[in-house]
């Protein structure tokens, strides 16, 4: 295990500049996950501390050591893939001893290793069969084994579930989270889909742009989003936005007003971004009205899409409410879960 420091990292293809000065330290036998949308350098900052893009600018530390220039297999990281990245010829044993038949390792060590390794993952009865004969999920515990094996310093996952099925997503989810609850490797993880990056997560970094908008833990990410960005990113279905004005009445937005906090009137006349997440809006009726256009039942939920005034927006309601397109209701945001951010830029309002 060892801690991960980046100071200033950046990197350029010639003179496109795709990471732009990120700083990031990470604890030792912590579970990092660096999240965004696609194009945003979370696999290109990865693949940086894997040692397979070089650094343009800045320093990488891991345990101690810089290894801006060190080769891959110097840097004592173990990397497990997307695509999993299986020999096909060799059996489940075979490919886990590899990495350590290859540097030398005896026989006896390398098969002790790999019982051990196949023993946390539920691999026993699978290891004299080819990667053919296994489920997407087997061949993804097959490469996260082949990783652990080498009791690396440091665990690196480039969206390891996107290859698998909704289902079987969220089984492997708590078999990687197990699994570093069990070793306390340090661990980057990165990943598109903001749902694991919650529910797997000591700390979020949120990329964007090759820029880093917010770190912290998923939680406070969720509750206190530094901006529009990250608030609109973080959270399944997302935060509803609506852009208008603060009055003395409250939030003044095209065909509706929104009561605001009492914190708020020190901004009265200042134009603001409300924010407010799809659960915390409630059926009241003292509420604003909204037009019903669409009912998604969830079983637990309903999901009900509506118009606020001139803006659509989300309300997801525990109640089984009996609505349909064309009908109005009346909600109320939860004045505690009310998030404002400056029109200009984004920023939270404190």
């Amino acid at each position: 295990m060892a801690q991960v420091t980046l100071s200033d990292i950046r990197k350029s293809y010639g003179s496109v500049n795709v990471i732009h000065g990120v700083d990031l330290g990470i604890n030792d036998g912590e579970f990092v996950v660096l999240v965004g949308p696609s194009g945003c350098g979370k696999s290109t900052l990865l693949r940086m501390i894997a040692g397979l893009e070089t650094i343009t600018g800045g320093t990488l530390d891991i345990g101690g050591r810089i290894v801006n220039n060190l080769d891959p297999k110097d840097r004592d990281i173990a990397m497990v893939f997307q695509s999993y990245a299986l020999y096909p010829h060799m059996t489940v044993a075979t490919n886990m001893g590899f990495s350590l038949e290859h540097r030398g390792g005896s026989k006896a060590e390398i098969t002790e290793r790999v019982n051990w390794a196949a023993g946390i993952l539920g691999l026993e009865a699978l290891l004299d069969r080819y990667p053919r004969q296994l489920s997407g999920g087997q061949r993804q515990r097959v490469a996260m084994g082949r990783a652990i094996v080498r009791n690396p310093q440091v665990f690196l996952f480039d969206e390891p579930l996107s290859n698998l099925d909704a289902k079987l997503r969220v089984v492997m989810r708590g078999e990687i989270k197990s699994l570093h609850q069990k070793l306390k490797t340090t661990t980057v993880y990165v990943t598109h889909d903001q749902v694991e990056a919650m529910t797997m997560a000591d700390r979020i970094v949120v990329l964007n742009g090759g820029r880093v908008e917010q770190i912290g833990a998923p939680l406070n990410l969720y509750d206190r989003p530094a901006n529009r960005f990250v608030a609109g990113f973080i959270g399944s279905p997302s935060m509803n936005f609506l852009e208008g004005t603060i009055t003395s009445h409250g939030f003044a937005t095209a065909g509706a007003t929104l009561p605001l906090p009492d914190s708020a009137q020190s901004h009265v006349g200042r134009p603001v971004i409300f924010g407010i997440r799809p659960e915390h809006l409630q059926l009241d009726p003292a509420g604003v009205p909204a037009e019903v256009l669409l009912v998604e039942p969830m079983g637990a939920e309903t999901q009900v899409t509506m118009r606020l005034g001139n803006t659509q927006v989300i309300g997801v309601f525990r109640e089984r409410v009996a609505l349909s397109p064309g009908s109005v209701i009346t909600v109320m945001p939860d004045a505690a879960a009310i998030h404002l951010f400056n029109a200009d830029g984004g920023q939270r309002l404190e």
